[in-house]
């Protein structure tokens, strides 16, 4: 295999440090050519220095310009804002993007990098949610890979190889039900975002980590893996699998369930994702079958956590209404973590704003933006309303 050049938007989070992790691990074969960020500009210029990066952006013009001041990039191409983070997404030596930007900002840069040919390994949970309908249709016609990071769409991508469409009965995607899945309806009217920001398993972002507790997390996966593997609502199914050591599964026409599992680290999954059809080196330890363990199910509690009831419903109502429930979704969850709306209410917030907006079939992206604009407004609305 020869080395694959990677750029990676959102090079400083948690999904930039596991890819870095895993390339660290596979230096012969994983290069990385372009890396960008928001407003960590020192960490940025550590792993420009580490892996010889000439070329970086920096989303932030504040930041931007303390970074330049600041020497750390001498020799180095250093770009701002949305129009770097796009020269850094379709860099002409990069055969694939990292899309680890969090929200709308990774929109722009990754549908021309998809333009200009580059593989994109996606972990933006937005570019699917809100504009699955412009990404994948585009990708189909530049013939570019959409290579899952997600460990969960990662899974099922795993368990699809070698098999049809049509054989497909059910995708089960599992969620570990989050750190309230055995909460009361009474303990949950006084969980605080320092509780919501406590993953018993994974290590995550502040937005996905409370996403996680709600299970609109699970939602937005479920929409995105209708878009990923082009199946509709009725063969989606979430299910819980605390441990999360069982990443999803496939369940097939004959009865037969093809299971993916990993330890809980994105590693695997980006490994997989940036190396595919190969394999590399393992960089965090495997699962250990000598020792015992033992894996459950259990279907989610959607009375409990409706978020994810509220995602299946705006999938099956399609166009806008995907944009709406993300939009609406991360307005709540702001309110939440800034003490101005209680955690149990995110979810009512979400539904309330589904309720009170017109899906439209989008024919391009302002009609996105302009209805995830539209949804923010509403959504802000209903949390001052409510709270």
């Amino acid at each position: 295999m020869k080395t694959k050049n990677l750029t990676i938007l959102g090079a400083t989070g948690s999904i930039g440090d596991n890819t870095l992790e895993v390339v660290r691990g596979n230096r012969d074969r994983l290069n990385v050519v372009g890396i960008a960020g928001n407003k960590n500009y020192q960490k940025l210029a550590k792993i420009a220095d580490e892996f010889d990066v000439k070329n970086v952006g920096i989303y932030d013009e504040k930041t931007f310009n303390e970074a330049k001041e600041s020497g750390l990039f001498k020799g180095r191409n250093l770009v701002l804002g949305a129009e770097g983070l796009t020269e850094i997404a379709c860099l002409p030596e990069a055969d694939t993007t990292v899309a680890a930007v969090v929200g709308t900002t990774a929109l722009k840069p990754t549908l021309s990098a998809i333009e200009a040919g580059k593989d994109i390994a996606l972990a933006n949970k937005e570019l699917l949610v809100m504009a699955g309908k412009f990404v994948m249709g585009s990708a189909k016609r530049k013939g570019v890979k959409m290579l899952p990071l997600d460990s969960e769409h990662n899974a099922i991508f795993q368990c699809l190889q070698g098999e049809r469409k049509e054989d497909i009965a059910k995708l089960l995607i599992t969620a570990s039900g989050g750190m309230f899945r055995d909460y009361t309806p009474e303990q949950m009217l006084t969980i605080t975002p320092e509780q919501a920001l406590k993953h018993p398993n994974w290590n995550m972002g502040p937005k996905v980590t409370i996403d996680s507790s709600t299970l609109a997390n699970k939602g937005l996966e479920v929409i995105e893996a209708r878009w990923l593997f082009d199946v509709d609502a009725d063969k989606i199914q979430v299910v819980v699998q605390k441990d999360s050591l069982v990443h999803s599964m496939v369940q097939f026409v004959d009865g037969s369930v093809v299971a993916h599992l990993s330890p809980p680290s994105m590693t695997f999954a980006i490994s997989h994702s940036l190396l595919c059809p190969e394999r590399g080196k393992n960089v965090r330890e495997p699962i250990d079958f000598t020792k015992p363990f033992a894996i459950d199910f259990r279907p989610p509690n959607t009375e409990l956590f409706p978020c994810l009831k509220h995602a299946f419903s705006a999938l099956r109502a399609g166009g806008t209404a995907t944009t709406v429930f993300n939009a609406s979704n991360e307005v709540a969850v702001d309110y939440f973590i800034k003490g101005k709306l209680p955690w149990i209410k995110i979810a009512t917030v979400v539904g309330k704003t589904l309720e009170a907006t017109q899906a439209i079939d989008p024919q391009n992206l302002d009609e996105v933006l302009d209805a995830d604009a539209e949804a923010r407004v509403k959504a802000s609305e209903i949390a001052q309303a409510i709270a």
